[in-house]
């Protein structure tokens, strides 16, 4: 059986948890958070990924959907597992049971809005980021048997097209918000397209770092590998460091920088004490040495 939790989400269990409806098929629906107002010739910063987070597991519980997706980034947070209905679409009482109709109704809010700005780039639609960690997330909600269809095909552009009641019932695949009855969003406008992954590991694992356990990390540890992450931490826009010296050398200037980018993922308390983490080191994505 597949796994309930994307395995490299944060969990957030937000609880609350109730079954979806096997007499539809399984299917998965695309959002972007859409959280601010922004134009071409106004771009606004990116809202942080852990505000979102915040959101989805406070006063936003009620509409938090399976997985928040930062696709600069590749974090993820995921609030109720495979197996239960999430919330992020209106679902009318006596309706469709929108949050419900499919063996598993996967939603994912892509931390997105048109022209935002991320490190002084502006980003017009969702297929223009990096799409980190979109591979992962694929592979997991096509474990759950969701199939790379679109029936109401891809969404291009931010407009309203409802699925008709007989599609809706008997067709699996991916949809649009903009597509789900019941519901009024023209998001998400655009989505990375489906990839085809090779048997057994991906062959970018090879090309990593794999995480050498928090241990590794202890002040006056010499390794390369510490070095490629000095390196890796300062293109992310994470340099803490006050001298450019001994980069291969594990010392407070790393631990002020990886707490700057745990900090970026969205962790939070003793989750960014700058020690490393697999969570973390996975998306850091070290070269391998």
């Amino acid at each position: 059986m597949p796994h309930p939790w994307m395995p490299r989400a944060l969990k957030e269990d937000v609880g609350d948890h109730a079954p979806c409806d096997p007499e539809f098929p399984a299917r998965a629906i695309a959002h972007i958070t859409a959280d601010r107002e922004a134009t071409a010739g106004a771009p606004l910063d990116l809202v942080p990924f852990g505000n979102l987070k915040g959101f989805f597991t406070g006063g936003g519980r009620d509409r938090a959907p399976h997985i928040l997706w930062d696709p600069f980034t590749g974090a993820f947070a995921q609030f109720f597992p495979a197996t239960s209905r999430s919330k992020a679409l209106a679902d009318t009482a006596g309706g469709t049971r929108t949050n419900r109709a499919g063996k598993v109704v996967l939603q994912i809010e892509a931390l997105f809005f048109p022209h935002c700005r991320v490190d002084g780039k502006v980003f017009a639609r969702l297929v223009d980021t990096p799409c980190r960690g979109w591979d992962d997330l694929h592979a997991w909600i096509s474990s759950w048997g969701v199939p790379d269809v679109w029936p109401m095909g891809p969404p291009t552009s931010l407009s309203r097209r409802t699925c008709p009641a007989d599609k809706w019932r008997s067709r699996g695949g991916w949809y649009a918000h903009a597509h789900v009855p019941e519901n009024d969003h023209v998001d998400p406008g655009s989505w990375p397209a489906f990839g085809s992954r090779p048997p057994g590991p991906p062959p970018e694992e090879s090309r990593f770092e794999p995480f050498p356990g928090a241990a590794f990390f202890r002040a006056g540890r010499t390794s390369p590998v510490i070095a490629a992450m000095h390196d890796r931490l300062v293109a992310e826009d994470c340099n803490r460091y006050t001298s450019g010296t001994d980069t291969d050398v594990w010392g407070p200037g790393d631990v002020r920088s990886y707490t700057a980018w745990q900090q970026k993922l969205g962790l939070e308390g003793s989750s960014a004490d700058g020690v490393p983490g697999r969570f973390s080191w996975d998306r850091l994505a070290v070269p391998d040495v």
